[in-house]
């Protein structure tokens, strides 16, 4: 019972840590109180329920638990819980609640996220927040998401919290006029959350579809709370389309199964028909948005019957509209992918050279890489490059694949 019990806690609290986050920071206006006492919670949970079973609702007893931890806490540092109220104070005096916080932003955590995409933190801190405490990833994963070292992320994630604490801001929903300026964070953090379960940057699994359906779910409802933001509908659109791939990613024991060897009979087609009429608004009425246009190269690959038959022409002319539009050194590498489909891989591997640079510490690029340069017959070439993405890979199911391509090319 005891291991049963210990995945039980694990399983939980993953899925629920947001959500319960969002809740005590709605309830004590401290994010690092917060923090401190769902861990607690945590650590009663591994105590209790090895002895006692899991409990029926164990999310709501995780949440009790914690609100009597961060009770305890006030009550046993009067002056951590009187500083607490005097910014509750001023809080409610800039800003009364409303009667029904609730009928304005219809989730605990899409709440805490548009509250901690304040204009007062830097961009770079917003996002660590979200993605380190929010989206509950682990300061490895948010590292990932945002190309930093994980020294970088910690950094961020404490100044944010820093800054928090002595300019005051206050945990609160933010006015209806407030959200759409800060929508572009929230997005990010989505986005990146979606990201992490679609390809996790670590463990024995390649996906995470916990995090995956969780961030389309956020989606779902941010879409429902501001339906006007054509970005929003386009991140839900692409998430849907990229998600329907999932069953053909991995083979039955596990291992990556790469796009162009997919058995696409095994795609969810109600998500693929549940994402294509979302294109039209979210590309209408003006230019099309960055999560718009990944959308719309999302779509060429739905559509296609086979790997072969795919519209690589289109794909690159999206990929150079995204190129405008969001440059990023990860936008470039997926545009080399595709113009190496469409133009052999001579040209791509020219335009991967020049970024290695940037990307040096993310496995993915150094695959690419040597999956060209075996496309050349440049075999040394083709096993350093494997090697280097082999040593920076996360997962067993990418180590797997990148050991069975070094072999091919260096038996």
């Amino acid at each position: 019972m005891g291991g049963e019990a210990a995945g039980a806690v694990a399983a939980v609290f993953r899925e629920e840590h947001g959500r319960l986050l969002a809740v005590l920071v709605r309830r004590f206006g401290d994010l690092d109180l917060a923090e401190e006492a769902a861990s607690e919670a945590l650590e009663a949970a591994l105590v209790h329920w090895p002895v006692r079973g899991v409990p029926d609702r164990p999310g709501a007893w995780l949440l009790t638990t914690a609100r009597r931890k961060a009770v305890d806490r006030l009550r046993r540092d009067q002056a951590y819980a009187a500083r607490l109220a005097v910014l509750q104070a001023e809080t409610d005096r800039a800003a009364p609640p409303a009667v029904d916080e609730g009928a304005d932003i219809p989730d605990e955590r899409l709440r805490l996220f548009f509250t901690c995409a304040h204009p007062a933190l830097p961009a770079e801190a917003r996002g660590a927040l979200m993605l380190r405490c929010l989206a509950g990833l682990t300061t490895p994963e948010a590292a990932r998401a945002h190309l930093v070292p994980q020294a970088t992320m910690a950094q961020r994630v404490v100044r944010a919290k820093k800054k928090i604490r002595e300019a005051r801001i206050p945990f609160r929903v933010p006015e209806p006029h407030e959200l759409p300026a800060r929508l572009p964070g929230v997005l990010q953090t989505l986005y990146s959350l979606f990201t992490e379960g679609y390809a996790a940057s670590s463990g024995p699994d390649l996906q995470r579809p916990d995090l995956a359906e969780e961030a389309i779910r956020l989606t779902r409802v941010l879409r429902r709370l501001l339906p006007a933001e054509r970005e929003t509908t386009g991140l839900l659109a692409l998430m849907l389309l990229t998600h329907a791939r999932r069953a053909a990613r991995t083979a039955p024991d596990g291992g990556l199964v790469l796009l162009e060897d997919q058995d696409r009979t095994l795609w969810d087609r109600a998500l693929i028909e549940e994402a294509l009429p979302l294109l039209p608004p979210a590309l209408a009425g003006g230019p099309a948005g960055p999560y718009a246009v990944q959308a719309a190269i999302a779509a060429l690959h739905a559509e296609a019957p086979t790997f072969a038959t795919t519209d690589w022409p289109q794909i690159v002319a999206l990929y150079d509209v995204l190129s405008a539009l969001a440059p990023s050194p990860l936008v470039a590498l997926n545009r080399a992918a595709a113009l190496a489909m469409r133009d052999g891989p001579g040209p791509a591997l020219l335009l991967l050279d020049a970024l290695g640079a940037e990307l040096h510490a993310h496995h993915p690029y150094h695959a690419a890489r040597a999956d060209l340069l075996a496309r050349l017959d440049r075999r040394a070439e083709a096993a350093d490059a494997y090697r280097r993405a082999l040593a920076l890979a996360g997962t067993d199911p990418e180590r797997a694949h990148l050991r069975r391509r070094l072999h091919a090319v260096d038996p």
